[in-house]
């Protein structure tokens, strides 16, 4: 039984530490009880009684949380009900998200030992675990189980607390334009989708639906919003009840910009993408940008369109992105034997910095740009590429 991606003998020792029981560790780390007990053998840890029984971890958490309806409550339900995850096995649920603040704060509202998953090269983005019976059957009342994408319904959220859940589905799955037009919710559910644009029209909110065909052969829904002030009715209405932080701060950026009192905050990530000039904000200029034509993978190209397309964005921010993953890699697994043999000629833009960071990369790694390039595609964060 092979191990999954990431997952070392150390990082096996710190999930066992972190309280969690051998029947919890195996489908994570993708060995039996026997091989992680070998580990824990092998390095001479001392194995707790009940954790070796495979008994489960008894980490806190309010487990009535989903049974009272509150405005901190309805966001979290809409934040889980678009990006997080029910395991089908155990009891458990998953929040995963980019910006580590967001979990924290989830955490503390479910009142929850703050717990992380295990990462690993395929898996980045970080992600908390709740171990809670009683709220996996709250969450499967309300309709969310397992494997739910495609599925899920529209919860029937009391009127007072809907735009507070619609806050969160913006928070896990919406993408609002930088420029403060247009703003996306997407679903892989009908259902779902047909629910949000209701709430949207019963807002006097102009909207619509758009429908694609995902890489996996499945619909995918798009509720629309388009126009400042449509953006800015919609602004007023889901962060009204917001405390200081449960929102994502650069979509309420990006949502009241046009407003005469926006949400001004100055852009605290490594790579900020606006800045506040006398009290203004102003978009930052893409960097220096340099022309640079390669040869990829045919196959590869396909997919990054289908993906842009799918996220609305360009090709070029997708491949940076996962760039910008592998340069953050100490070291990485490429087989040169399994170099595709499809390649075609690409010539797009790339930031001057980050190509030169890239070139270096390869030289150091004694790989092509092209080898890179197509290596980084597996670690594209596309809601995040923009």
């Amino acid at each position: 039984m092979p191990r999954n991606p990431g997952m070392t003998d150390e990082v096996i020792i710190k999930l066992y530490k972190s309280g969690l029981s051998f029947k919890e560790m195996g489908p994570i780390v993708g060995l039996s009880d026997r091989a992680i007990r070998g580990v824990m053998y092998k390095h001479g840890i001392l194995m707790n009684r009940e954790q070796y029984s495979g008994q489960p971890r008894k980490h806190k958490v309010n487990e009535d949380y989903f049974k009272v309806w509150t405005h901190e409550m309805a966001w979290v339900l809409g934040f889980f009900v678009t990006d997080g995850h029910v395991n089908k096995q155990l009891h458990s649920i998953y929040f995963s998200q980019k910006d580590e603040r967001i979990l924290k704060l989830i955490a503390k509202y479910m009142e929850a030992d703050y717990v992380l998953a295990a990462t690993g090269p395929t898996k980045t983005t970080p992600t908390i675990i709740i171990n809670s019976k009683e709220i996996k059957k709250d969450l499967e009342v309300l309709g969310i189980i397992a494997n739910k994408s495609l599925t899920v319904p529209f919860p029937n959220v009391p009127e007072e607390y809907l735009a507070s859940f619609v806050r969160g589905v913006i928070d896990g799955d919406g993408s609002v334009g930088k420029e403060g037009y247009t703003m996306h919710v997407t679903s892989g559910s009908l259902n779902f989708a047909e629910g949000l644009l209701s709430v949207f029209r019963s807002w006097r909110l102009k909207s619509d639906i758009t429908s694609l065909v995902g890489q996996t052969g499945n619909t995918i829904y798009r509720v629309w919003i388009r126009g400042k002030l449509e953006l800015l009715k919609l602004a007023a209405l889901v962060y009204k009840d917001a405390n200081s932080d449960d929102f994502l701060i650069y979509k309420r950026v990006y949502m009241t910009q046009h407003s005469v009192d926006p949400y001004y905050i100055q852009d605290q990530r490594v790579l900020p993408m606006w800045q506040l000039v006398d009290g203004k904000l102003v978009h930052t200029p893409i960097s220096s940008r340099i022309s640079f034509r390669t040869n990829i993978s045919k196959k590869v190209l396909g997919k990054l369109k289908m993906m842009a397309k799918e996220t609305d964005t360009h090709v070029n921010y997708l491949l940076e992105n996962g760039l910008k993953s592998v340069l953050a890699q100490e070291e990485i697994s490429f087989h040169k034997g399994k170099r595709p043999t499809d390649r075609i000629q690409y010539n797009t833009t790339y930031d001057n910095d980050l190509l030169a960071d890239v070139k270096e990369f390869a030289k150091k790694n004694k790989l092509f740009i092209n080898d890179l390039i197509e290596y980084s595609v597996q670690f594209i964060d596309s809601e995040n590429s923009y």
